[in-house]
């Protein structure tokens, strides 16, 4: 499991509290190669591992992912998983839209901020410990509907372009990276249709066998990143390890 990482690596999972979030970290704790783990949610967390630190931040804000930074406190990081992102919110009015009459400034910003805007921001934020000589993957969850290439139902706008704007700041934080740290390893992901909360509503048009377990999405997507190497960084990935035009 990510064998690119050194024994002891340590790793920050940011929306743990979730269905691939905490499915990636309970991979993690599998490993004996993992050294220490932040898992952050917006709701306390609590593990028994000793390799777990919980911590309670909502970094789709300034102030969350300011104590996230305090927390790693600029010490080296090998791994950046990223799992937050927002398709439907039933307190916020907030589901893909089919018309163009459903567009709403509010909810595109929201759309925005937390399924590209954070993701970038996570990098700004923990770029001292990306930097250097060590490896280092940089992973969060897209979609394969952001990809423009993709695109011929239409259909869910805020979401489709929101993925796509995420795809696009991983690949441009890629190219900077690449100059801080050449071991660096930027990658968008589409972990396939997974049995959680964000796709619970849509789960009747999914083909047979195309729904996923958590479980199982984690172990596709470390397979994943552990296939990859620097010069791919910047890549769009789907869960069976195939590239995703952008």
């Amino acid at each position: 499991m990510l064998q690119a990482l050194p024994e002891g690596f340590t790793a920050v999972i940011t929306g743990a509290g979730g269905g691939i979030g905490q499915a990636v970290l309970n991979r993690l704790l599998k490993s004996d190669r993992l050294g220490h783990v932040i898992a952050v949610s917006r709701q306390r967390l609590e593990h028994e591992d000793s390799r777990v630190e919980n911590l309670k931040a909502d970094v789709t804000t300034e102030e969350g992912r300011k104590i996230l930074k305090a927390q790693l406190n600029d010490a080296p990081l090998h791994l950046l998983f990223n799992a937050i992102g927002l398709l439907h919110d039933e307190q916020q009015a907030i589901s893909p839209e089919k018309r163009l009459e459903d567009l709403d400034v509010e909810t595109l910003a929201t759309l925005f901020n937390v399924n590209a805007i954070t993701p970038v921001l996570l990098i700004q934020t923990l770029v001292n410990s990306l930097k250097g000589r060590h490896p280092a993957i940089i992973a969060s969850l897209s979609a394969r509907v952001g990809s423009i290439g993709d695109n011929e139902l239409g259909g869910w706008y805020g979401y489709r372009a929101s993925k796509a704007a995420h795809n696009m700041f991983l690949r441009t934080a890629a190219i900077e990276l690449a100059r801080y740290n050449r071991q660096a390893i930027v990658l968008s992901l589409h972990p396939g249709t997974t049995d959680t909360g964000l796709s619970q509503p849509f789960q009747g048009r999914v083909p047979e066998g195309k729904l996923f377990t958590p479980d199982f999405v984690a172990e596709r997507l470390l397979a994943v990143m552990n296939d990859r190497r620097a010069e791919e960084s910047g890549s769009f990935w789907d869960w069976a390890g195939k590239p995703i035009p952008f």
